[in-house]
């Protein structure tokens, strides 16, 4: 599904072609970025084409959701967000943040406009998983009201090891806050182009 979401600072659009650079030089190609996710590092360019197309091409599913992150001031982009899949009918939500805007509140609030817009489409409860040494996640997570559920050993068959997993589980009670200011601003749904 094509829809775009704002808060006071970014904008969560689709994907597009035209992302494959930007999306490239900024996370995919960091070994750092991606060193807790399930997937690898794109070696080439060719591999983010690949995985930008394969993403276009599922955005005619209406449960799919797949968002560039880009950051307003700049006009530029950012991270990812998605909702990666769906557990017992939860959604499981999927981020990526680009090192250079780590730490900023960036990751938290796109997170928080995400689950808004479940919240809003009637999901009760919403599950973000990560690597239990992924600080920067676990912050995340936690400052989007995220409670940990468990914690497992799971195989990430890209990287061909074990990773620690925590789960968390948000649930809605109202509108959460998206700025820093944390007034109860809640995402803006805009029709995409």
């Amino acid at each position: 599904m094509k829809i775009t979401l704002e808060t006071n600072r970014l904008i969560l659009r689709p994907f597009n072609i035209d992302d494959a650079e930007d999306m490239f030089t900024m996370w995919a190609s960091d070994d750092e970025v991606t060193k807790y996710l399930t997937w690898n590092s794109h070696k080439t360019i060719e591999d983010t084409y690949r995985i930008l197309n394969i993403w276009l091409d599922q955005y005619e599913k209406p449960e799919r959701l797949n968002f560039a992150v880009v950051l307003k001031e700049e006009n530029t982009l950012i991270g990812g967000i998605d909702v990666v899949g769906y557990l017992d009918s939860i959604p499981v939500i999927g981020y990526v943040l680009s090192r250079k805007y780590w730490n900023n509140g960036y990751m938290t609030e796109a997170c928080k406009c995400l689950l808004n817009y479940l919240f809003s489409l009637g999901y009760k409860q919403v599950r973000i998983d990560a690597a239990v040494d992924n600080v920067g996640s676990n912050k995340v997570i936690q400052k989007c009201g995220g409670k940990l559920i468990n914690t497992v050993e799971e195989f990430i068959e890209a990287k061909n090891t074990y990773f620690k997993i925590n789960s968390f589980l948000l649930a809605t009670l109202l509108s959460l806050p998206i700025n820093n200011s944390n007034s109860p601003l809640s995402a803006q749904h805009l029709p995409s182009k």
